[in-house]
């Protein structure tokens, strides 16, 4: 008897052997990166209502077709959230070469005549039934999921003092990272290789590669930009008319004109939802590339502070979240939690400046808040990534990988 009322007095002093162990020892997900997520998924799926009404009142006789598709497309990629957020991470980290592979693969398809679907001049999707897939969109992803697992196996050598052995750990992903971004460009997609090379090469710095050698390959990677640049007359057209969009208002400086007015009329609190003037038939791809122009125009300077907080929480969540990865030496959830902070953080950031002007024009989506299926699931997925690997770090505590 007195055995047995031991037992159970230390049962219910040791968490592991009770019962609710398992459910007490899993933490809720972080709520700053789940409320920023639901009100950037909110508001876009608000603004691409307003801005893409006119477009389908005309051309699909349904004034709600892009929003309904919209909402479906955040349904299924919080699906897809849910799903990733039950997986181990590492069961990512193993198959990180397998996931490389698969996205070459995909870049590779969408290039065949006859899989690949030409919009616009670029071969950037692949049909299936009612929906395109933006392949370069779940490329991103699982390149990153890759990069995170090299520098966990590799991150000592990026560090040792041994000048051969760190440039050979350093070369070797951006070989790959060089091969992709080939792909990349002949579809062609000019805005996603710099997004991919930038975030791979924060994430590469992070780890703490030497230096002068990362000094080196940044200085590599900025003149071979500069050579794309100039050797395209498309992309060198875009680059003069971002210089000065106004000696060509009505051709290639159109866009970024109608974008910068846009903005302009916005003031301090804007003309008011709904009731832009710029999205009717005057800006191009309004509730895509340009959503920002006329989020701006409606809702104003306080719109867009809105919006900057936002993505300013995800950034900043995804790197507290990295550096306890990092502190107890879980080393791919922490380059992979950096990774997905970079991301999300460059492309909002290159997305608004080609809105503002800052930056030439690149057709990246504002993320989780542009119209389209494949960035919506894609950015879904990879903030379930994020969560996960804050469950993780808080779950085992100290725990190595």
């Amino acid at each position: 008897m007195v055995s047995a009322t031991a037992t159970v007095r230390s049962q219910q002093k040791d968490p592991s052997t009770s019962t609710d162990a398992g459910r007490m020892a899993t933490p809720f997900p972080d709520p700053w990166v789940l409320i920023a997520t639901a009100l950037l998924l909110a508001l876009g799926l608000l603004m691409v209502a307003s801005a893409s009404i006119p477009l389908a009142a005309s051309k699909m006789n349904q004034p709600f077709y892009f929003l309904i598709r919209q909402g479906a497309f955040v349904l299924i990629g919080l699906l897809a959230a849910g799903f990733v957020l039950q997986i181990p991470l590492a069961r990512w980290r193993r198959a990180g070469p397998l996931l490389l592979l698969a996205s070459v693969g995909l870049l590779v398809l969408v290039l065949i005549p006859g899989v690949g679907r030409e919009v616009n001049g670029s071969m950037r999707w692949i049909a299936a039934g009612p929906i395109n897939i933006q392949v370069s969109e779940i490329a991103k992803l699982l390149v990153l999921i890759y990069v995170a697992g090299y520098l966990k196996r590799h991150g000592a050598d990026l560090r040792t003092g041994n000048f051969q052995t760190s440039t050979l750990a350093l070369l070797r992903p951006m070989a790959i990272l060089a091969v992709l971004a080939v792909l990349l460009l002949l579809e062609p997609d000019f805005g996603s290789v710099v997004v991919l090379m930038a975030t791979a090469l924060g994430m590469i710095f992070l780890a703490g590669v030497n230096l002068w050698q990362f000094g080196v390959l940044q200085v590599g990677t900025l003149v071979a930009m500069a050579i794309l640049i100039l050797s395209s007359p498309y992309r060198r057209e875009r680059l003069f008319s971002f210089v000065n969009p106004w000696e060509d208002p009505f051709g290639g400086g159109f866009q970024l004109v109608q974008s910068l007015i846009a903005i302009g009329r916005g003031g301090l609190f804007g003309v008011g939802l709904g009731e832009g003037v710029q999205k009717l038939f005057y800006l191009p791809e309004a509730h895509t590339d340009f959503l920002f122009a006329v989020l701006a125009e409606e809702l104003g300077l306080g719109g867009i502070l809105v919006v900057l907080a936002l993505f300013m929480v995800l950034v900043w969540r995804a790197f507290v979240i990295a550096r306890r990865a990092e502190r107890l030496d879980m080393g791919f959830s922490a380059y992979l939690a950096y990774g997905i902070g970079l991301w999300f953080g460059i492309q909002a950031l290159f997305n608004m400046g080609v809105n503002m002007g800052v930056l030439p024009t690149k057709g990246l989506t504002l993320p989780l808040m542009s119209y389209g299926g494949s960035s919506v699931v894609a950015m879904c997925m990879t903030l379930a990534l994020l969560l996960r690997i804050d469950i993780e770090t808080r779950t085992r505590g100290g725990q190595k990988e």
